[in-house]
């Protein structure tokens, strides 16, 4: 295959992110792969436009709650197989997670749980994680590669937010949420930006809508395209797209040289 641009973002409500320029960002962007987080719609409510994107497969997964989470993947390339939610309906009817393989390489969208205030929903979140690292691991072991886009909705490191001391007990930087990314990147997965850029500071995905958080640059990086270890290798670039607005999340972005 060709290299292949894998963009993520998590848009906060894909109808909303179409009145602020989401069209025309697609079209000078030209990613080959878009997965979006919080799609927030039902696929039947969604105009035409935003269902069928001229020169693109698109695949909704929508929570069953109305207005709530959804996540969607448009490609570029033809799609060998889908696969919809991890094969638990517990997190399925949350609309969580959306895979497109293409030959051997597996590229999913995931809008991981928030554990909320006071961690009310933490034990989902862990749980939710667990399912999504056997799934992972499972599509390894049948000999595939792994690209694992969306929002985490955790912050591993002190580096990865503006503020980790005030912040400590937070939703997304919870003890449990931290050590289970540090498991997850044992595992045999890459944070390839992170391993890029292990130093730099002031580099979010995500400001609050509070207190002019995102003017301010006072965020969190907690969307991510992670690879598995034999793909490292092939990630060419990786970037946080900071400058592109239309949500309280900015889209992050890969190049991988020589998909299989």
């Amino acid at each position: 295959m060709a290299p292949m641009k894998i963009t993520s973002w998590n848009v906060n409500g894909l109808r909303a992110v179409a009145k602020k320029g989401f069209h025309a960002w697609l079209e000078e962007h030209d990613p080959d792969v878009l997965l979006l987080q919080e799609t927030k719609a039902q696929e039947d409510v969604l105009p035409a436009e935003l269902r069928e994107v001229p020169g693109y497969v698109t695949r909704f997964h929508s929570a069953e709650k109305k207005g709530y989470s959804g996540v969607a993947v448009l490609s570029r390339y033809d799609v060998d197989e889908w696969l919809v939610g991890l094969g638990d309906q517990h997190f399925d009817c949350e609309g969580r997670v959306l895979g497109a393989r293409f030959g051997n390489t597996v590229v999913l969208s995931a809008y991981f749980p928030n554990s909320q205030s006071q961690g009310k929903r933490i034990d989902y979140k862990i749980a939710f994680c667990d399912t999504m690292l056997a799934f992972l691991d499972k599509q390894l072991q049948s000999g595939r590669h792994i690209v694992l886009g969306g929002d985490y909705n955790i912050a591993h490191q002190p580096i990865d937010l503006a503020r980790p001391k005030e912040n400590e007990g937070s939703p997304g930087y919870l003890p449990e949420e931290r050590e289970w990314m540090g498991k997850f990147l044992a595992a045999g997965y890459a944070d390839v930006w992170r391993e890029r850029n292990p130093d730099k500071r002031d580099a979010y995905s995500w400001w609050s809508y509070r207190t002019r958080a995102r003017e301010r640059n006072i965020g969190w990086r907690i969307d991510y395209l992670c690879v598995d270890e034999g793909y490292r290798d092939q990630v060419r670039d990786a970037a946080i797209l900071m400058d592109v607005e239309g949500s309280d999340h900015c889209p992050v972005t890969i190049d991988i040289k020589n998909p299989v």
